[in-house]
């Protein structure tokens, strides 16, 4: 049964599954996106992701800043919608746009909640150490991502699992489990379940300052913390040469055994092994401002390290 759809959506996380309801036959009459944001050199105002998939789609765009007025909630009312989609919006939806549709609003959320609700749980959950992440279809409420669960699908979470990896996997899975909660709901055969009280987290967003690498931590803690931020904004460390600081962003690494004071360069064969508060980290690519990823013997030839230098 097709549907009567409204997509609220910005990043690319966003698109397969507004790529997805459109295969499957559904009527997308409105896209709610972010407003454009200045960006590059010439600070233009750029599109995001979801707003320019949908303009090429011919599928009106709206871009409010708020939904609090009566101005937009009546246009939205207006849309005569059975039901919207919500994926990685960014704004929140005030009791009068929730209301409105007649099968209310759909959210699409990367975790398995009520673990990491908020703004960043693909990251959250990686840099966590968890073991098992997924994605969950919800009818939204008034809360921060409280409503009941109308499915659900599991993923582990390995060793080599990146923020980046995890993205596009639970972007894919997401957008089939969000097509086939439609499919039941328009039957009437989905089972809302409310979410437990137990194991509440919060997934705050990405502050720049967190992005720092702590030598003092256990290496595979600094593993799951490089993991999680790969590839964006990217776990970095520093290093002063007169007085010039370098930023350097790691982008792959792995716990290994070996021994030094935290920060210590140990060795500059087969990567650069750094000795943490337990522990070491063999680094295997980097990436300089400036300056595309390298794998690390690549990185050595053109920036310097030595053995028992010290990073920050």
């Amino acid at each position: 049964m097709s549907l009567r759809i409204a997509f609220m959506g910005t990043p690319d996380f966003s698109v397969t599954v507004l790529s997805e309801l459109l295969a499957a036959g559904h009527e997308v009459v409105a896209v709610y996106s972010q407003p454009p944001r200045k960006s590059g050199r010439g600070m233009t105002e750029t599109p995001g992701p979801v707003h320019r998939f949908a303009a090429d789609a011919g599928i009106e765009v709206r871009t409010p800043r708020s939904l609090k007025s009566a101005e937009e909630q009546q246009a939205f009312a207006d849309l005569d919608l059975d039901v919207a989609v919500v994926v990685a919006y960014g704004l929140i939806l005030p009791k009068a746009i929730l209301d409105a549709p007649r099968m209310g609003c759909l959210n699409l959320h990367a975790s398995l909640l009520p673990r990491w609700r908020g703004a960043a749980p693909i990251q959250r959950a990686i840099m966590a150490g968890d073991k098992e992440t997924g994605v969950m279809v919800m009818q939204m409420d008034a809360g921060l991502d409280t409503g009941p669960v109308l499915l659900a699908e599991h993923m582990p979470v390995t060793k080599t699992t990146t923020a980046g990896s995890l993205h596009d996997d639970l972007s894919q899975v997401g957008a089939s489990l969000m097509v086939r909660a439609l499919a039941a709901l328009s039957r009437g055969s989905i089972v809302a379940t409310q979410q437990s009280n137990v194991g509440v987290t919060y997934a705050h967003k990405i502050e720049k300052d967190e992005a720092r690498i702590d030598w003092t931590r256990k290496a595979p803690e600094l593993d799951c913390h490089i993991r999680g931020l790969t590839p964006f904004p990217g776990a970095f460390f520093e290093v002063t040469r007169g007085d010039v600081a370098t930023r350097i962003k790691v982008l792959r690494a792995e716990p290994v055994s070996a021994k030094g004071a935290s920060g210590e360069v140990l060795s500059l064969e087969d990567g650069v092994t750094i000795a943490c508060g337990e522990g070491a980290l063999r680094i295997t690519e980097l990436q300089r401002a400036g300056k595309g990823p390298m794998k690390a013997d690549d990185f050595l030839r053109g920036f310097a390290l030595s053995r028992g230098e010290r990073l920050v």
